[in-house]
């Protein structure tokens, strides 16, 4: 490919770049004009630019394609096949009523990092969090990173673009008292077997919320997370794999734990009793009487509501699982076991959020070197003879 540059009006400071793209079958010149406002040195830039991606091999031709079209395309091609039902919803949410919006009706291959971040400034004019500017900016990067697979545009224009900060708040966790009042205050309630189980298992609320008895292995004292549920906006449930291959797990139960599922198998199983059947393994654990699914919703609020009233620090339902993980490592517990329990990516993850608890952690670890390697303290080293030697030597 080769090109050239011409002024087409002085006045405005229009160049345009004709590139030669060869002959057609018929042998006429092709030739392909590119516009560009600026001055002759913005527009030799952009040749030099074109004819760069063309020799490395990814100049893509601009077409009229906007970005409405394209990410109205990406969430029926790409988005749907790929998430979760709720990730698409939220997904599909955040394009149709803030991206195409904002940007929908310029052309993609003329997206730039600046129609971005004047987005991301305008989010936050209006009143939303850098929490939300961050999630924008998360799904627009997705989406044009898939435009550059396709061949749609050169380069992810995103990559330029810097979101803003989310300045997470900071994680709030019980201690031992609070978490024996709050379930002390829960016994006897509907939800205490599930609460239970979350603080003592780290489980995830959707991942309580699709398990089934047969999940539940009463011999050995283990639960098998395979499956989360989900509420979607019109109401109805959907059960989905793990959010990644780690959070495929087996967790074993602590023996207080095991006790309470127990106990609440048996009167699960004298209810069903009492209306003439029979609990079947299949079925869920914490459900309604009709064997359909909690709402996750429900659940928080009860969450909440228990917590004002047992008069501990409210702390999110999330939080339980923030809970279970950090006394297991005040206890001791090495990090990999508490990130295979939470169902963490990586060990580093782990580290990195319960970053809280490393100062206890690293004490108890400079505290127990010596027992380990049997050093004796002795408080009576007196270093000043050796120092004494050395200026005699060096008289």
């Amino acid at each position: 490919m080769r090109g050239h540059i011409r002024q087409r009006n002085k006045k405005s400071g229009t160049w345009s770049i004709v590139l030669e793209l060869g002959k057609d079958t018929a042998d006429k010149r092709k030739q392909q004009w590119i516009t560009v406002r600026g001055s002759k040195r913005d527009a030799e830039k952009r040749l030099a630019e074109v004819l760069y991606q063309s020799d490395v091999g990814i100049y893509v031709a601009p077409g009229k394609t906007t970005v409405a079209d394209y990410l109205e395309r990406w969430l029926v091609d790409y988005a749907k096949p790929n998430l979760s039902p709720r990730g698409f919803e939220r997904y599909a949410d955040i394009i149709k009523r803030h991206l195409i919006p904002a940007m929908g009706t310029i052309q993609l291959s003329r997206l730039k990092p600046e129609h971005l971040q004047r987005h991301y400034s305008d989010v936050l004019a209006s009143g939303l969090s850098a929490a939300s500017a961050a999630y924008h900016h998360r799904v627009l990067h997705i989406a044009l990173a898939t435009a550059v697979k396709w061949g749609l545009v050169a380069r992810n224009v995103a990559d330029a673009v810097t979101p803003p900060r989310d300045r997470r708040p900071e994680m709030q966790t019980w201690d031992e008292y609070e978490l024996n009042i709050f379930l002390e205050a829960a016994k006897g309630r509907q939800y205490y077997a599930l609460f239970y189980t979350a603080l003592f298992t780290g489980m995830r609320r959707s991942e309580l919320l699709a398990l089934r008895w047969q999940d539940i292995d009463f011999i050995y004292g283990q639960i098998n997370v395979s499956r989360s549920l989900h509420q979607l906006r019109d109401n109805s449930f959907v059960f989905t794999a793990p959010k990644s291959a780690k959070s495929r797990r087996t967790i074993a139960l602590p023996p207080s734990a095991f006790l309470v599922l127990e106990a609440y198998r048996k009167a699960k199983e004298v209810e069903y009793s009492m209306m003439g059947t029979t609990l079947n393994d299949s079925e869920l654990v914490f459900c309604n009487l009709d064997g359909s699914p909690w709402r996750p919703n429900t659940i928080t609020r009860a969450w909440s509501m228990l917590a004002a009233r047992a008069g501990v620090k409210p702390i999110r339902l999330h939080d339980a699982r923030h809970t279970h993980a950090s006394l297991m490592l005040k206890q001791g517990i090495h990090p990999k076991i508490v990130q295979e329990r939470l169902g963490h990516a990586s060990i580093s993850m782990t580290l990195d959020t319960y970053s809280h608890v490393a100062p206890g952690l690293q004490d108890a670890a400079a505290k127990s070197f010596d027992d380990v390697v049997k050093v004796s303290r002795n408080k009576d080293i007196d270093f000043t003879k050796e120092l004494d030697t050395k200026l005699v030597e060096n008289m």
